[in-house]
């Protein structure tokens, strides 16, 4: 059972109409909603909250005739200048043991295709966060550059100033990269384009400037990383790191490591960024996202840390153990359309006077909806 009073899902699969989906009519076989997760997270100027959910859109039978089937989009022909195909992969050279992807052959290297595409609908809630007020499927964001063909997955949001900027993963066989679109008032929303390149997930843009300029917290990936010393306290791979901007589009990455994995524990054995830095009377509070290996996909908790705020480099203090688990009761009504367990994925936060409401996906299936009071990181 959660710790927290109040913390439930507030968006499950059951709740999206594909009837509206940007793919509806345009594929020659059913699919369905593999997941409505890890949504981007803001307050609008109506006082009600947004989420930004990411809807993974599934074929419901991706092997047929002795093939797997991936669902892309591509620029050529369909509705806007683009349309959606499925590309056919010979059962007996794909790896299929995640349900999420699978693997096929790559000369050398690792090579995969997804199970789903994922765009992004917009679910605006109350201002409590616990009631879904509209679904605004004529704003929903889907594929429209080559990069996304693969889909756009796991929406941050962060207010700066007058501006809301949000940050999200593109996927496709060009790159695997962060794209940023940018809205006056968190609905209508205009792509930038690309910020940051291959391999980059999770980049957070802090909710505020720091001496003039744009903070973020990046995750550059990749399948080699160097050793630390014998006997030091940090664990070698993935990492959260920092880079700066002037404008929020050409960003330069920061000389100091960010937040690393600890030697200490498995349980953080690889960390990523989950909900975008806002600041506090004690700092800058971020929240993250640790996996412990286990079996294939691991098991994901949410940590947190505060941040110097004139200097995000350096860490005032780090919650030892998790904020948030997996919690297996949320998710007992849907138990059915799971797929995964052991996972909770932070990905946005606002201010609500004395809490914080947290946003996660749960499950890589739903989003939850969790009020944690300010003394929980001594604020």
């Amino acid at each position: 059972m959660s710790r927290f009073a109040v913390d439930q899902l507030v968006f499950v699969p059951d709740d999206v109409d594909l009837s509206r989906s940007p793919l509806a009519g345009q594929l020659d076989a059913e699919s369905f909603v593999l997941g409505a997760f890890n949504p981007g997270f803001t307050r609008l100027d109506n006082g009600n909250l947004l989420m930004m959910v990411r809807i993974a859109e599934a074929l419901r039978e991706p092997i047929a005739n002795g093939h797997v089937h991936a669902v892309r989009w591509e620029a050529e022909g369909g509705r806007n200048g683009g349309r959606y195909v499925r590309d056919a992969w010979p059962i007996e050279l794909a790896n299929t043991a995640d349900p999420r992807k699978f693997d096929v052959p790559g000369g050398g290297w690792r090579v995969m295709a997804l199970t789903s595409l994922s765009w992004l609908l917009p679910v605006e809630l109350s201002a409590d966060g616990l009631s879904v007020v509209a679904v605004h499927y004529d704003r929903a964001i889907a594929p429209s550059a080559p990069y996304q063909c693969y889909g756009i997955e796991d929406a941050r949001i962060s207010k700066v100033g007058d501006r809301w900027l949000m940050t999200t993963c593109t996927v496709s066989s060009e790159r695997h990269a962060t794209t940023l679109y940018s809205s006056g008032d968190a609905i209508d929303w205009r792509c930038e384009g690309i910020v940051l390149d291959h391999q980059n997930k999770d980049m957070l843009i802090f909710e505020g400037l720091i001496d003039g300029h744009y903070w973020a917290q990046t995750r550059p990936l990749g399948d080699l990383y160097f050793a630390y010393p014998p006997g030091s306290e940090w664990r070698p791979g993935p990492s959260i790191n920092l880079a700066r901007s002037p404008d929020a589009l050409h960003w330069k990455p920061c000389d100091r490591p960010g937040i690393r994995p600890h030697t200490g524990t498995v349980a953080t054995a690889r960390i990523g960024g989950g909900a975008p830095p806002v600041l506090t009377d004690k700092g800058w509070l971020t929240m993250w996202h640790g996996v412990e290996p286990k079996e294939i996909v691991g098991i994901y908790r949410t940590y947190w840390s505060l941040l110097d705020r004139d200097d995000p480099s350096r860490i005032i203090a780090t919650g030892e153990t998790p904020l948030l688990e997996p919690e297996s009761e949320l998710t007992r009504p849907i138990e059915h359309q799971l797929y995964l367990r052991d996972v909770v994925f932070t990905t946005g936060i606002v201010d609500a006077g004395d809490y914080y409401i947290v946003a996660s996906g749960e499950a890589d299936l739903a989003c939850r909806i969790t009020h944690i009071p300010k003394a929980e990181f001594g604020i």
